[in-house]
């Protein structure tokens, strides 16, 4: 069968165009005065957009798609869902319905691995609740798959990445690693089957809100998700909204098994590198080792929420994310604005 990652250069969101390019892109470009009723748009580099309906309803809005970055289809399709959907559970609200996004070179790759790239992310999306509705296809050089997301979410409780306060516990639901241990699959020194680890991460769907109280979510000031410009470049991102220095223990973070050693090995994005770029000037890494900036650069493909929450709640939000998210703890805080959007100590 097909290996999904052989047919593409790069994969998953270490595709994503650098944040520094991108940047230097969107400022060129003078674009239309938002609605009134636009409460989040993409200024601050949010998750997603949210536009207020009424007094107590709110849309949430977003898209994203990718190259493989799994051989298997049906994978890949339960990750790209699993990450698009990720972007409205990382504001706070509900996703409700589904487009897909899909480019399919029809003379090189079989209907069949298209029909179980959609099933995967069916079977995602009906995990999840979500109704897929359409979509758009091209045929297209090389196979690229994902999902536009309608959600709901009220507009008083939406997380947008501009809310951290100080003193907040810094909360990560997933470990990192998925960029080293995908290259170490693209590679061909590593196979699916040693990855289940990431693998199963990057499937496991960002969904956090049913698992607590209503005062529980409501400690939950700011989020984000983490991917393809790594930790560090999204918290950077939330830091800076916020106007407040994300403080980082890196003994805290959670690793996958093989993140250590596919970075000791070699197996690095080109996101690494305009990672670290792009977090450099405003992001204090000094005390780490290379292997250990790589981490932090790492770019994630459905990577885990960090959320900045009321540290009188943060251990049982922490114990209630355990029961679905086994590696989820507190891994740094909120600091008052210094000379660093983040400071990441050994």
């Amino acid at each position: 069968m097909v290996q999904l990652t052989q047919t593409v250069k790069k994969g998953g969101c270490a595709a994503k165009v650098a944040a520094s390019e991108l940047r230097k892109i969107l400022g060129q470009v003078q674009f239309p005065p938002n609605d009134a009723a636009v409460m989040v748009d993409g200024g601050l580099f949010d998750d997603a957009a949210i536009y207020k309906i009424s007094e107590d309803l709110a849309i949430v809005q977003t898209l994203d798609f990718f190259t493989p970055i799994v051989d298997s289809p049906r994978a890949f399709g339960a990750v790209a869902a699993a990450n698009a959907l990720s972007d409205v559970y990382a504001m706070g609200g509900t996703p409700k319905t589904a487009m897909a996004i899909l480019a399919f070179p029809l003379g090189v790759l079989e209907n069949d691995v298209i029909v179980e790239v959609l099933q995967g992310a069916s079977d995602k999306m009906r995990e999840a609740g979500v109704s897929f509705v359409g979509g758009h296809s091209i045929d297209d050089d090389t196979l690229k798959f994902g999902l536009s997301v309608t959600g709901f979410v009220h507009p008083k409780r939406v997380w947008s990445n501009a809310g951290a306060r100080a003193g907040d516990h810094l909360i990560l639901t997933k470990a990192l690693g998925t960029g080293t241990c995908m290259a170490s699959l693209k590679r061909q020194h590593l196979t699916e089957g040693q990855l289940q680890e990431p693998l199963n991460s990057m499937m496991t769907l960002n969904q956090v809100l049913d698992l607590f109280s209503e005062t529980e979510a409501a400690s939950i000031h700011s989020a984000t998700d983490i991917t393809g410009f790594g930790l560090l470049g999204h918290s950077q991102q939330m830091a800076k909204a916020s106007g407040k220095t994300f403080s980082f223990t890196f003994s805290r973070l959670p690793l996958f098994e093989q993140t250590l050693s596919c970075l000791e090995n070699g197996f690095l994005t080109k996101a690494h590198a305009s990672n670290a770029q792009y977090t450099q000037a405003h992001c204090r890494t000094d005390g780490l080792s290379p292997v250990q900036k790589n981490v932090v650069c790492d770019p994630q493909t459905s990577g885990g929420l960090l959320l900045s929450v009321d540290p009188a709640q943060s251990e049982a939000i922490v114990k209630k994310l355990r029961s679905r998210f086994g590696r989820a703890g507190v891994v740094g805080s909120v600091e008052p604005a210094s000379a660093w959007a983040v400071d990441v100590l050994p």
